[in-house]
């Protein structure tokens, strides 16, 4: 069985090391264009 986040990163082409990395921005409160826009 699948995790979440070996779904994200097959659904999105991405390593799950890239997807467990934006979880965990999300998780300590950065918002998706914060993250988007400064954490290149």
């Amino acid at each position: 069985m699948e995790t979440q986040i070996q779904l994200l990163a097959k659904e999105f082409n991405q390593s799950e090391t890239h997807v467990q990395n934006v979880v965990d921005l999300i998780d300590e409160g950065y918002t998706i264009p914060f993250i988007a826009r400064y954490r290149k």
